[in-house]
């Protein structure tokens, strides 16, 4: 994941889009990556930024495109089934989750939406109408939805 100076993240969206391949772009502020580490290293265990880009390095477009991870995946929502008054608090797991910034349940975001880490996240059920919606994961990369993924009863 990429991150300004104050840890706010980049969302790729951030980058110009074009059309003619590895069109140089110029870099407006510094850019740095996080990169995880752990037990052996003598460290706590978390992540760090280490300076990716300073601002006004030119770089194609290509690298850009490189550093941003493909669209989110949703393997298994669980548990598929609640009431529909909502409050169901649902288990989300794929993969390259940690982008995700909504999930919505048919047309209505669900509350209190926790990434629980890359391949998990928690999030509770808003009220909906009787029967299967979309479960609708927003992130920077795309939407993934999961049809039918969950089912008001």
């Amino acid at each position: 994941m990429l991150h300004k100076e104050d840890g706010t993240l980049i969302k790729k969206s951030a980058f110009p889009a074009s059309a003619v391949p590895d069109v140089p772009m110029r870099i407006t502020e510094d850019v740095y990556e996080s990169k995880a580490y752990g037990p052996g290293d003598g460290r706590a265990e978390g992540s760090r930024f280490h300076l990716l880009y300073q601002a006004g390095t030119i770089v194609p477009q290509s690298e850009i495109d490189r550093l941003f991870a493909p669209a989110a995946t949703v393997a298994t929502v669980s548990p598929a089934t609640g009431p529909a008054a909502g409050g169901t608090t649902v288990t989300i797991k794929g993969t390259r989750l940690a982008g995700v910034t909504a999930v919505n349940f048919g047309a209505t975001a669900g509350t209190e939406l926790k990434r629980i880490s890359d391949t998990e996240l928690r999030v509770k059920t808003p009220a909906g109408a009787a029967g299967a919606v979309n479960v609708v994961v927003a992130a920077d990369s795309g939407n993934v939805t999961k049809t039918g993924g969950f089912t008001y009863s």
